[in-house]
């Protein structure tokens, strides 16, 4: 097993320590001046809370460092890590990269080299231990660094999960049924900070992800589970490579796509989107890839009371029941070739790939089971629907 390297302020002799220690009050003010003067988003009056903070973060940063020399060999691990840990997530709370504190850390340790160094070598301290020492604080300055880059992506993480537990939340709101009020729909908006769409469509994918869809889409898409599906809320559906990009992003689940509607319907497009799926799952409806609700309204709209959907059905080819299945399923098919292309036998023939005289034949049987029905529209839409419920 290899050999973990000692820490290079381990190596430091005593007298190090009691060279630095008279020093650190006046060191401490000149790196919050410093740091000041020197990082932009830090030149500001040293008043207040973040005046405060400032020094307590360089007071504590010597005092550790002071610590650790003089601990020698023997030092215990540094405590207080989380200062600078949390020092990090300040700065992502605050809206800013992380640039300005590494500068910061950066301004401090050329200065602490620079005063420390005089003190060494008026105290008569070898150039051994000088590079030493000056190897010490810049290793020091980089494990405070790299705590606060810590505490900057503990808070990153913190404020995505959050954001994505309000989209989630707002998704929830955007699809019940009834609506929800359109001020609270609002309020959450921003607070998730996602600006609310002119036009947008719902998705519903089977099978996806939710997470995995979160880290995909683009930034205005909202994802979340819903319904047993996965609900993707995208907005301006209408944009040119929309479609595309909704490919890539759900890659190989089954999706449906519904309506284009404003924000305030959203529920309506998700609960087509989400039906759609449900009927290619059952048959009902062909899909090869991805599937538009908007192309499916009929079936749609016959799904939407089923047992009103086969009592039509069955009284209508009530007169089909006698029939062998071999013979029924021969007759409906016809029938809606028929009906599909507006009784013309020649194309009816083509659809069904027999003769025309079979079909000729088949229509004399319909019209022994139908008579005048094949002659009265409002009955034929009756045939017409009733076929696709079957």
């Amino acid at each position: 097993m290899p050999r973990v390297p000692e820490a290079p302020w381990s190596a430091l002799p005593r007298e190090v320590a009691a060279v630095m220690r008279p020093e650190l009050p006046a060191l401490a003010d000149e790196i919050v001046a410093a740091v000041s003067a020197a990082v932009p988003a830090y030149r500001r009056p040293l008043e207040g809370a973040f005046g405060r903070n400032l020094r307590i973060g360089v007071e504590e940063a010597l005092r550790q460092f002071l610590e650790l020399v003089e601990g020698g060999p023997d030092a215990a691990e540094r405590p207080g890590r989380e200062v600078y840990v949390n020092l990090g997530r300040g700065e992502m709370r605050a809206g800013r990269s992380l640039d300005a504190l590494q500068a910061a850390y950066r301004v401090g340790a050329r200065v602490a080299w620079r005063r420390l160094r005089s003190a060494g070598e008026r105290a008569g301290l070898s150039p051994s231990t000088m590079y030493a020492l000056a190897e010490a604080i810049f290793a020091y300055i980089d494990e405070l660094s790299a705590e606060s880059v810590e505490g900057y992506a503990r808070e990153q993480a913190a404020a995505a999960g959050e954001q994505q537990r309000r989209r989630r939340r707002l998704v929830a709101l955007l699809v019940q049924d009834p609506p929800a009020d359109a001020a609270v729909v609002a309020a959450l908006a921003a607070e998730a900070g996602w600006p609310l769409p002119a036009a947008l469509c719902a998705v519903a994918a089977e099978g996806a992800d939710p997470d995995r869809l979160a880290i995909r889409v683009p930034a205005d898409w909202l994802v979340a589970p819903a319904a047993g599906v996965v609900c993707l809320l995208v907005p301006d559906p209408e944009a040119p490579g929309r479609r595309a990009e909704l490919a890539a992003v759900v890659g190989e689940a089954p999706y449906a796509i519904g309506p284009a509607v404003g924000w305030t319907e959203a529920a309506v497009s998700f609960e087509r989107a989400r039906a759609a799926l449900r009927l290619a799952a059952e048959g009902a409806i062909d899909a090869d890839g991805p599937l538009a609700a908007e192309e499916h309204l009929v079936e749609l709209l016959l799904a939407a009371d089923r047992k009103l959907a086969r009592d039509l059905a069955e009284r209508a080819l009530a007169p089909f029941a006698g029939l062998t299945e071999s013979a029924r399923a021969r007759l409906l098919e016809t029938l809606r070739a028929w009906l599909d292309h507006q009784g013309r036998t020649e194309a009816v023939a083509r659809a069904l790939h027999v003769h025309p005289q079979t079909v000729r034949y088949r229509l004399g049987r319909l019209r022994d089971l139908l008579g005048a029905a094949l002659d009265d529209p409002e009955r034929r839409f009756e045939l017409a629907l009733a076929l696709r419920v079957r």
